[in-house]
């Protein structure tokens, strides 16, 4: 757009600690804007308006501009030393349409007007001074939204979002759990909030997610907005642990901020442990086990590889602003909050808090290293005699922050030997080779169900007599208790099958399954036979914790496995096995869907795992599963008004429609193509509509999919992999791809080679693939396709084998 009559001004001036700056926005100069690496969004309003007794359909234009200044973007917004340890104080004064509202840092002290050459009238925000900051956490906002507001401990707090939302109350949740978590992390951390004020803004759009600015944390809408279609979502646990997350930075990195960005996991690791701290304050069913699940799980499968970085790195290879981008990964946040839960649970709560205070009260309105919060760590520890270290705390830490990877513990019953490893994924070709790395391992164990004192482990390997066992089989032994380590362990067959014995007895053994859910892991990276792995499934019937139940359903069968598990033996053996274990817990959660599903409003875990119990049970063939699912579709047809449970919304749109006609797939098409569609609507019909059992109905939709019906060669792309994993839909997709392979070559350009693979391999013979492929490609580029195609045929051999030892295993036990 054209500058026009706008002009933007920039008065700057620079003194040691204080940069004040003005900026005159126009908020129709978009690219000025843009430059600067500030979200802009814009928006259009239909209204309905009366013009001269003629009705028309009005727009009305709206803007949005919030700054992002994390990590290196202050720089292109004014000029400054755009380093984390250049702190200075900052006076900021907005010029700005009066119609908005300007928000930054500080509170605002003064709005005033001016006119510019033209007559036009701006607005003048003026802020109070800030106090003493990094440059990338200084931040504004101009928007039209209205706010809620409450004060927590004289300090006021407002959430502002479009003012249809605030009107509706979509903010309500989240203003009424911010005041309690800063109250929450004052009390913990003896430090008060030092700002007089704190703003809180939802954005439609903001590709960072949330970010911390001090005095003006700005989120994505769906982090921070409640709506009554959320009701069995899990949207109050996001919403919970992403504002703690948020809250949690005013300590760990506003107060207290990373030296370089090195040790940016300072910031955000710790924030990554505090915001499940927060979160589990208000909602207190949050347990440890969402950290377990959302933090400690995924990092551990993740950090297996050779090539992964560690956690802290010297500054010298931080180098550019691009790589900088490359630390805002699971390695900073996830391994930052498992290694300091670690640190956490082998100092103990006490000591570990205390020491976190000395270490932000010591370096507040300042820098730090990983070495000062050693340092400060070390102090606590000296000053008294309950904890007792092998070595400083700065030499135990090094070993997991300055090198990757993380090890594996080895329990040999019979001598009491205790060894250890980096854990690699040893089905990795790539993995093959052994590195002698060594960390200082803390091993929290219990023996017989009664915790014992702390082991370390600080070399390769050594004997320790206290966990040797008897020939008793109910003398068992268990390492990492409530994964309070950064580790994996591997038992030996013997106590395995001793553990396996304990849960059969007593499955509320919970400490031992937050441990035990590491086993299939074990197994799937080439530790422990699968066999090891299943016989801790056989107390199953007696387990009713859903989470527990997902762990094992998704190892035993991967979403990407479910046809190809048609195929072989095993499959009526899984369904025998897994039915009379699932249906306690299944008619448990069946009978509440049906009769009292605001039951489920405030369980979380069910919010999160409900959907592939219910979706294991109707794959397996459960007939009470499948007329659920017809029962609840079938009400949903006859009144559109009607919500489908968002717990199961997937699932039993999925069996509704693979157990009804062509009428049900038609009500879902018509259901896509409704332009009050949610998007969240439209990917779970796009996958439903791929579960109907009648071929022509599935080629149709493949049809559809070629047409201008759908809205992206995206969506033709994801209908053909639904399709092509369905029992029926496997030789109707291949038959659709190869007639139609000059159509789709060219809609996905260079891309086409690569079309579904890898899922075409795991259901087509890989000598008909490749023949195709000689037959349509060209000679460059049959080569990666050939490599691609080499891989795949790698990984279904290895499933295949897989799938024979757990038959083998189903066999001997099915009727256990």
């Amino acid at each position: 757009p054209k500058q026009g009559k706008c002009r933007k001004r920039i008065l700057c001036t620079l003194a040691p600690l204080s940069l004040i700056f003005s900026i005159c926005i126009c908020l129709f100069f978009f690219f000025f804007l843009v430059s600067f690496h500030i979200f802009v969004h814009y928006e259009f309003i239909s209204t309905s308006c009366n013009i001269l007794d003629q009705s028309y359909l009005c727009f009305q234009y709206r803007m949005l501009i919030a700054s992002q200044m994390e990590p290196t973007y202050a720089r292109t917004v004014y000029p400054c030393f755009d380093e984390p340890a250049m702190k200075a104080t900052f006076d900021i004064r907005i010029i700005h349409d009066p119609s908005y509202v300007a928000l930054s840092n500080m509170p605002a002290i003064d709005v005033s007007e001016m006119k510019d050459e033209n007559g036009s009238v701006w607005a003048i925000t003026t802020f109070n001074t800030s106090l003493k900051m990094s440059t990338y956490i200084t931040a504004f906002v101009i928007c039209d939204f209205d706010y809620v507001t409450r004060t927590e401990r004289g300090k006021e707090i407002r959430i502002w979002a479009r003012k249809e939302a605030v009107k509706n109350g979509y903010v309500d949740y989240a203003l009424n759990i911010t005041g309690p978590i800063f109250s929450f992390l004052e009390d913990l951390l003896n430090i008060s909030y030092p700002l007089p004020k704190t703003d809180l803004v939802a954005l439609p759009e903001f590709e960072a997610g949330a970010m911390e600015n001090w005095g003006l944390m700005t989120f994505q809408e769906s982090s921070l907005m409640y709506l009554p279609r959320d009701k069995f979502t899990g949207r109050k646990a996001v919403i919970a642990i992403t504002t703690s997350h948020e809250i949690g930075h005013q300590w760990f990195g506003n107060l207290v901020t990373m030296s370089w960005w090195n040790d940016l996991w300072l910031n955000e690791g710790l924030a990554s442990y505090f915001e499940y701290l927060g979160a589990a304050f208000v909602e207190p069913k949050l347990s440890l086990v969402i950290f377990h699940d959302h933090v400690i799980q995924p990092i551990l499968s993740e950090d297996n590889e050779i090539g992964v970085r560690s956690l802290s790195a010297s500054e010298d290879k931080i180098k550019g602003s691009s790589f900088l981008i490359s630390l805002f990964d699971t390695i900073t946040y996830n391994k930052g909050a498992s290694i300091t839960w670690m640190l956490s649970n082998f100092l103990t709560e006490k000591l570990f808090i205390r020491a976190l205070t000395s270490y932000l009260k010591t370096f507040s309105f300042s820098n730090a290293n990983q070495d000062d919060l050693w340092t400060h760590i070390q102090l606590v520890v000296d000053g008294q005699d309950e904890v007792q270290l092998p070595a400083s705390v700065k030499k135990i830490m090094d070993s997991w922050t300055c090198q990757n990877g993380f090890p594996v513990l080895t329990l040999n019953l019979s001598t009491g030997t205790i060894s250890q490893e980096q854990f690699l994924n040893k089905r990795n070709d790539n993995n093959t080779a052994t590195y002698n790395k060594t960390w200082i391992v803390p091993i929290s164990w219990m023996r017989n169900g009664s915790s014992q004192p702390l082991l370390w482990l600080d070399e390769s390997s050594k004997m320790f007599p206290e966990v040797q066992v008897s020939e008793s089989e109910y003398d068992w032994i268990l390492l990492n208790v409530n994964l309070s380590g950064y580790y994996r362990v591997n038992y030996d067959e013997l106590n395995l099958k001793r553990l396996a014995r304990v849960l059969e007895n007593d499955p509320k053994y919970v400490l031992m399954w937050s441990n035990m859910r590491l086993v299939f892991p074990s197994n799937r990276f080439g530790y422990i036979q699968i066999e090891s792995a299943l016989e801790l499934t056989k107390y199953l019937a007696k387990e009713d914790e859903i989470f527990i139940w997902n762990m094992v359903l998704l190892n035993l069968i991967p979403d990407t496995w479910e046809s190809t598990l048609k195929n072989y033996e095993v499959y009526p053996l899984l369904k025998k096995y897994l039915l009379k274990r699932m249906l306690p817990i299944y008619h448990y959660y069946a009978g509440l869907i049906r009769q009292n599903v605001d039951a489920l409003e405030n369980d979380y875990f069910a919010q999160v795992y409900l959907e592939k119990l219910f979706a294991t049970a109707c794959w397996l063939g459960l007939q009470d599963c499948l007329d659920l699912s017809s029962e609840l579709y079938a009400k949903w047809m006859n009144s559109p008004e009607y919500n489908i449970p968002s717990l199961i919304r997937r699932t039993i749109c999925c069996y509704g429609i693979a157990m009804g006609s062509d009428k049900e797939w038609n009500f879902a098409w018509d259901v896509y193509n409704q332009t009050n569609s949610t998007k969240e609507d439209k990917d779970i019909l796009m996958f439903a509509m791929s579960c109907a059992r009648e071929s022509w109905l599935l080629y149709r939709y493949l049809q559809y999919g070629l047409s201008d019906t759908l809205p992206s060669s995206n969506c033709t792309s994801e209908v053909i992999l639904y399709v092509m994993v369905k029992d029926i839909g496997q030789r109707i997709a291949w038959e659709f791809v190869t007639q139609n392979w000059p159509l789709l070559s060219e809609r996905y350009g260079e891309e086409s080679p690569s079309i579904q693979v890898h899922k075409l391999t795991s259901h087509m013979h890989f000598f008909q693939l490749q023949i195709f492929y000689n037959m349509t490609l060209e000679e460059n580029e049959r080569e990666d396709t050939t490599a691609l195609l080499e891989s795949a045929k790698f990984e279904n051999t290895e499933r295949r084998e897989l799938l024979m030892e757990v038959a083998d295993w189903l066999q001997k036990n099915i009727n256990d």
